[in-house]
């Protein structure tokens, strides 16, 4: 896959899931049952495209491997609960720009883990999405709905990106379909004693919503994620995925009316800025590289 590629990918999935907010507000059932049946439908959209290319889900991988993907499924569970709880208190745009502070916890996990320091620029993109998340914050009352929908979307960013570094490890080891299909499992497998009784109550129209966050929210999005971070550094896929609650703001203003005041614009231009400003530095390397060796 070439960088290109991997770029292309990381940004169709950050479209993807800010797509997640959206049917989220529009599911009606409750977030047990919600996020069940997100990943029983990506599961069975990942088992047809893992069959279709003639493999099978464990193969080649060790009962360790297995293991280590199960327990990552577990962050996943906290993610996708906290997220969609964020979305049904606080709505939409403060729920995803909570989310969206996970580039900070993914570059200060890496740079703790693998022990990569934060280069100035790093430190410059982390600064603007954090002025960006304190623009476009509607109050710092921990009483208001809005406030306590942040918190949620910030624990889910946290969680995020605990699992973003765990699938760093596997990544280039295995594909992002086979990795996707055994974190949805672990989901299913977490949450069905709690939607179990919930499900037959559930509407043909909820089905509908929660078939499509499932099968383009997860099981498409995922994919796109994972493969990308074959070749682009969790930091920078982070940054790229921080665009996710600008789209979504956009689509609820449009679905919801849920209109940003021009404090969330500001901050979300931000965001943007600092998303795109985050293929530079790597960029104008690649040019000064090429200038040397025609030299």
């Amino acid at each position: 896959m070439t960088r290109r590629s991997a770029f292309i990918q990381m940004h169709i999935a950050a479209v993807l899931f800010s797509l997640s907010g959206i049917f989220g507000k529009l599911i009606i059932s409750g977030v047990a049952v919600l996020v069940y049946g997100r990943s029983m439908f990506a599961v069975l959209l990942l088992t047809f495209l893992l069959a279709k290319s003639g493999r099978l889900p464990w193969s080649g991988m060790s009962i360790q491997r297995m293991v280590n993907l199960l327990a990552m499924g577990l962050l996943l569970v906290v993610h996708w609960v906290t997220f969609f709880i964020g979305i049904k208190v606080g709505g939409v745009a403060v729920a995803t720009l909570g989310f969206a502070c996970f580039p900070a916890f993914v570059a200060l996990l890496e740079s703790v883990l693998y022990r990569e320091p934060l280069t100035k620029t790093e430190y410059t993109l982390l600064i603007l999405v954090s002025l960006g998340l304190v623009l476009v914050t509607p109050s710092f009352d921990f009483a208001d709905n809005a406030t306590e929908g942040l918190i949620w979307g910030v624990v889910s960013g946290f969680s995020y990106a605990l699992l973003t570094i765990g699938n760093r490890n596997v990544a280039a080891k295995m594909s992002g379909v086979q990795v996707n299909w055994w974190e949805n499992l672990s989901v299913m497998l977490c949450l069905l004693p709690f939607a179990f009784t919930d499900i037959p109550q559930v509407s043909w129209l909820d089905w509908v919503w929660i078939a499509s966050l499932g099968l383009l929210c997860t099981g498409l999005s995922y994919s796109f994620f994972i493969n990308g971070l074959k070749v682009i550094n969790a930091r920078t896929a982070a940054l790229i995925i921080a665009l996710e609650p600008v789209y979504a703001i956009l689509m609820a203003w449009a679905i919801f009316n849920e209109q940003p005041g021009l404090r969330m614009l500001l901050g979300g231009a931000l965001i943007i800025f600092a998303v795109a400003w985050s293929t530079r530095p790597r960029a104008e390397h690649k040019k000064v590289e090429s200038k040397k060796e025609h030299a």
